[in-house]
């Protein structure tokens, strides 16, 4: 990891004109992604290409297959991935009021989706199934990421979905802080037991970040 680490700095691409504001000062999660998106940039490149294929497609057989009536989302974005999905309903939430924004004019007369900003959810809101995708690892805050997890979990009725890296390791940039997340999980929902794994058949390559990730899927249950 510290080799992969000392490369990522090496390689890192200038942040483009459209981000510029990015360069400010970090002040935390939140404030980040709300200056990514206000200053017209996206939810990465995760959310496109073939990984975004490779989401889709997996988290579309998995409702399918596991007859989920809906859908609860902690980290929707832009909602490009969303476009790619088949949920019979769903609920996004977002840490940034931009995003929340762009995806309720997106998707403005489908009744099937809903969107609300982190602070703003309604009372009862559950689903189905959780899922936080590309997300944890960008949760620098340890308040904020307790609050999360905990969200996440109280909301969730069968399952729960997770599309992160499970170690933890600091990062060069500083949105990105790697977390075990599935020891949190163990000390803290026992209830939830890890149903299966599966692998993201393109694994970070920092020679090509665009297209791989360091991310897999970890499928979580309610125990009987």
């Amino acid at each position: 990891m510290l080799e992969t680490v000392k490369a990522l700095i090496k390689s890192m691409p200038a942040i483009g004109p459209q981000l510029a504001n990015l360069r400010n000062p970090f002040k935390g999660s939140w404030d980040y992604w709300e200056r990514r998106y206000s200053a017209g940039g996206n939810s990465g490149d995760g959310s496109y290409g073939r990984l975004a294929e490779f989401k889709a497609g997996f988290l579309n057989g998995f409702v399918e297959e596991h007859h989920v009536s809906s859908v609860i989302e902690y980290g929707s974005g832009d909602g490009a991935q969303l476009r790619l999905a088949r949920y019979p309903n769903y609920t996004g939430i977002d840490v940034s009021p931009t995003a929340v924004k762009i995806c309720r004019e997106h998707f403005t007369g489908d009744s099937s989706k809903r969107f609300f900003h982190t602070d703003a959810i309604p009372e009862g809101t559950t689903g189905d199934l959780a899922l936080s995708i590309d997300v944890i690892y960008h949760l620098i805050e340890d308040a904020v990421f307790e609050v999360y997890m905990r969200q996440m979990f109280d909301s969730a009725q069968r399952f729960v979905i997770v599309y992160s890296s499970d170690i933890d390791q600091d990062w060069p940039k500083k949105h990105v802080r790697h977390r075990q997340f599935t020891k949190w999980i163990a000390e803290n929902r026992p209830e939830w037991s890890l149903q299966s794994f599966v692998k993201n058949p393109y694994p970070f390559d920092v020679a090509d970040q665009r297209n791989t990730s360091f991310a897999d899927f970890y499928i979580f249950g309610h125990r009987a």
